[in-house]
């Protein structure tokens, strides 16, 4: 799973530019310069999602396409979205069974202040059936 979220920049009639992610419609920012909107545009990305997380509300896959500007959400959120995305329709309850924990521990497993170690990330994968690959991009 791909989690970079492909976002818009238009320059700004006053100067700057304009970030508008495509699939997050209130996830905007702005910067003076491309590369200073990149990075605003990760944080925004990983704030709303974050609370997203933390609301249990619904975070939409990153469309796909040939998009120019694409960025992911900080790792630890990336994580978060790797399990939840994993387990699909398995209760939290089901995922602690299979990995022979506590239900608080498998919850912690879907929450980015929680991290989780690369040992209980590939755990919790191998243990809904699934196999953990990592990747590094420019």
């Amino acid at each position: 799973m791909n989690f970079e979220y492909p976002m818009t920049i238009t320059s700004c009639e006053e100067g700057g530019y304009f970030v508008q992610f495509v699939d997050i419609e209130e996830a905007f920012t702005q910067g003076e310069s491309i590369e200073e909107c990149v990075f605003n545009a990760a944080e925004v990305l990983s704030a709303i999602l974050e609370c997203r997380l933390e609301n249990n509300d619904e975070i939409p896959e990153p469309s796909k396409g040939d998009y120019e500007y694409k960025v992911p959400p900080t790792a630890s959120i990336q994580a978060a979205l790797l399990i939840r995305a994993t387990r699909q329709d398995k209760t939290i309850a089901e995922v602690a069974r299979a990995l022979n924990t506590s239900w608080p521990a498998a919850q912690r497993l879907e929450n980015p202040k929680h991290s989780p170690t690369l040992r209980q990330l590939e755990r919790a994968v191998n243990a809904l059936g699934k196999r953990l690959v990592l990747s590094v991009t420019d």
